[in-house]
């Protein structure tokens, strides 16, 4: 969706959040659903690049931290920078899960989980829905 970028996204109200993402969109970032494993766009991707929020363009993970976790969901070790989300109790399953949300305008983007035994330097695994992100490939040559 093609609307300005406002500086404040605290002050946009849900109606202003929907016009502004498609259903999908608003139903994963603004209400903390989750898409169908195996079905997101960068779940399998190798694309060198950065990820951004799709719903407000911050940074928050870098294709040197993703790797392949097979869960059905892009799986990241560590965001871009400590402070790109902010991490909170979910208990929405009736069990205790840490979601993952954009520091930058509080949108759900998945959830995060440690000691799995992952070969990676954090052993967490960033579990973040697809929709929720934009990658913006970058090259060798840049």
């Amino acid at each position: 969706m093609n609307h300005p970028l406002p500086d404040d996204f605290s002050q946009l109200t849900d109606q202003q959040w929907a016009e502004r993402l498609s259903a999908e969109e608003f139903r994963v970032l603004r209400q903390a659903g989750t898409e169908a494993p195996g079905t997101g766009e960068y779940t399998d991707t190798d694309t060198q690049g950065v990820y951004s929020c799709r719903a407000c363009g911050a940074e928050l993970f870098r294709s040197d931290t993703k790797f392949h976790s097979g869960c059905g969901w892009p799986s990241f070790f560590s965001p871009a920078d400590s402070d790109a989300v902010v991490l909170r109790p979910d208990h929405s399953l009736g069990r205790t899960r840490t979601e993952v949300i954009c520091a930058n305008c509080h949108s759900h983007l998945g959830h995060v989980f440690s000691g799995e035994g992952f070969d990676t330097p954090t052993d967490q695994r960033y579990c973040i829905n697809s929709i929720c992100l934009d990658l913006h490939p970058t090259t060798d040559d840049a």
